[in-house]
């Protein structure tokens, strides 16, 4: 069975048309929607809003949130989305660090843990730390947002372990495609897990990650699933981040993220979808050449912009850090014409005016010398919060609301 469509057995996912209300659902938030809203909206008839509204209802997922004034005969019934019938896990491991955090069917992060981590240890001793946190997280009380100092012991069972090895969560009878509750109190779809490219997102399987060539072909989503009894899917941690800003987003756009924090990387958001491209390889934004003469990077390659902006990085010189990301980020907006460039990232973070102004000034530079009177797109940041974790919870909930999330190779 295919790991990677976590949830995809839940009822509510029987029609594109109930994940397309449930979706409107979740946009609504508190303040809730009414079935004419959701009937305009979908272009369904009343009577079938009505048909999966009920549905939803009866499955724990929607419930009334009062009602509303009508312009003529009795009030409309106001629906919402009940964010704790369901919960992901989001988890980024990167290169010495690793976060996970819990998030509702809303987004919203209820428990969230981060310790250090030795990426380049063999790749079991990492699954279980990932492992361990994942159930540290599960196990903790509703709320809870600790900042662990070291790997906690995982607690569940090994594969092939007897029943009386202790487990934090039970799958349930869907199998690896089923969903777990968790202390009798939260249903948790599955694991969305967040690392650094280049990999095969649909099997789960990493390739040669630069500077870790021991990752090339390790299995980390079945390894995982096997470790936690949780349906589990991978992806770049760029591609997760950029899905998770876009489900945030106001409006429609194309944009990129980039992601200044080890390494340097990019996930795009082209036409209304995550771009992976066809082998999971659109993004390696941090290996484009930009001085055929520069230093040598961890690539094999020579002068890409990941080394030229780690350096400068290394002797504290922010602006010719954020001179040289900018330069790649006017590259990507002359190639692809895209609307905002968001900037995230430990790196990022640290200084997060400086590397805007930076960026922000190098593609303005490049578009008055075009001429060609183009708008100049948008420079922001990620702002606060974990956005590679909780965009890899995303990876997770999206399917359950029909956003896939995936252009060039779903």
């Amino acid at each position: 069975m295919n790991r990677s469509n976590a949830g995809a057995n839940l009822p509510t996912l029987r029609s594109h048309n109930a994940a397309l209300v449930l979706d409107l659902l979740r946009v609504a938030g508190e303040r809730g929607i009414s079935r004419l809203e959701l009937a305009e909206r979908t272009g369904l008839t009343p009577q079938a809003v009505s048909k999966i509204t009920a549905r939803l209802r009866a499955e724990g997922l929607a419930t009334e949130a009062g009602h509303r004034a009508s312009t003529g005969g009795k009030p409309r019934t106001v629906l919402r989305l009940v964010p704790d019938a369901g919960h992901a896990v989001g988890l980024h491991l990167d290169r010495d660090e690793l976060t996970v955090v819990l998030v509702d069917l809303a987004g919203t992060v209820v428990a969230s843990r981060r310790t250090p981590l030795d990426f380049g240890a063999p790749a079991g001793e990492v699954v279980a730390v990932a492992a361990g946190e994942v159930g540290a997280v599960l196990g903790g009380p509703a709320g809870a947002d600790a900042e662990a100092e070291s790997p906690q012991p995982h607690p569940f069972p090994e594969p092939g372990a007897g029943p009386s090895a202790p487990a934090a969560s039970t799958p349930g009878d869907g199998g690896a495609g089923g969903t777990a509750p968790v202390g009798g109190a939260r249903t948790v779809l599955g694991i969305g897990v967040a690392v650094p490219g280049p990999l095969d997102h649909r099997g789960g399987v990493l390739h040669r990650v630069t500077g870790f060539p021991q990752w090339d072909g390790y299995p980390l989503q079945d390894a995982l699933a096997a470790r936690t009894g949780l349906p589990v899917v991978v992806d770049k941690d760029t591609n997760a981040a950029a899905l998770g800003l876009a489900l945030r987003a106001d409006g429609p756009g194309d944009f990129a993220y980039l992601h200044l924090g080890t390494g340097l990387g990019a996930g795009l958001f082209l036409g209304g979808a995550l771009h992976r491209g066809a082998r999971t390889g659109a993004g390696e934004f941090g290996h484009q050449t930009v001085a055929l003469d520069g230093p040598p990077c961890g690539c094999g390659g020579r002068g890409c912009i990941e080394a030229l902006c780690l350096a400068a990085v290394a002797e504290g010189d922010v602006a010719e850090a954020a001179r040289v990301l900018g330069t790649g980020a006017a590259n990507l907006v002359g190639l692809l014409d895209i609307d905002r460039v968001v900037l995230g990232g430990r790196t990022v973070g640290a200084d997060p005016d400086a590397y805007v102004r930076g960026v922000r000034a190098v593609i303005e530079e490049r578009a008055r010398r075009d001429g060609t009177g183009a708008a100049v797109p948008l420079v922001t940041t990620a702002g606060a919060g974990r956005p590679v974790a909780e965009g890899a919870a995303q990876l997770v909930l999206a399917p359950l609301f029909g956003r896939v999330g995936s252009g060039g190779g779903a």
